[in-house]
């Protein structure tokens, strides 16, 4: 059972949190249900409802409290929407520090989860990087 990020108390976290597209359990239960063998701290998050910022504010809430030591975030792919969960890390880094926090990103497809690296986030806010690279 996921809970829903912007309804639940900040203090309702344990060491590990994961965050993902409210879509995941329907687009791919399989990857979804790994998942679930982490741990049962699963939120569910919609950027298509919610504007990012919301998001950030309350997860850094959450951080705040001191209970977390990790964070998964999950998101659906190619989803314009989900892909945003990637970018929540940067904006929290520029407002705390989160060098004592374990971030892992994973995209869900066809029932595994792929670690993304940092660089390819960033990248991928980079349309004139990609571009250029795609060029070459």
């Amino acid at each position: 059972m996921m809970k829903d990020l912007l309804k639940t108390n900040i203090y309702d976290v344990s060491k590990t949190i994961i965050i993902v597209g409210s879509c995941l359990p329907n687009m791919d239960k399989k990857a979804f249900d790994k998942l679930k063998k982490i741990t049962n701290n699963i939120y569910d998050l919609c950027l298509e409802q919610t504007h990012v910022n919301m998001a950030i504010t309350k997860i850094g809430g959450m951080i705040r409290t001191g209970k977390i030591k990790k964070i998964i975030f999950v998101s659906v792919n190619k989803s314009p929407h989900c892909i945003g969960l990637h970018y929540i890390q940067d904006e929290l880094n520029k407002m705390m520090d989160l060098k004592d926090i374990e971030i892992i990103n994973y995209v869900a497809n066809n029932g595994e989860l792929i670690k993304i690296c940092p660089s390819t986030i960033s990248l991928s806010k980079n349309l004139i990087e990609l571009e250029r690279n795609q060029s070459n």
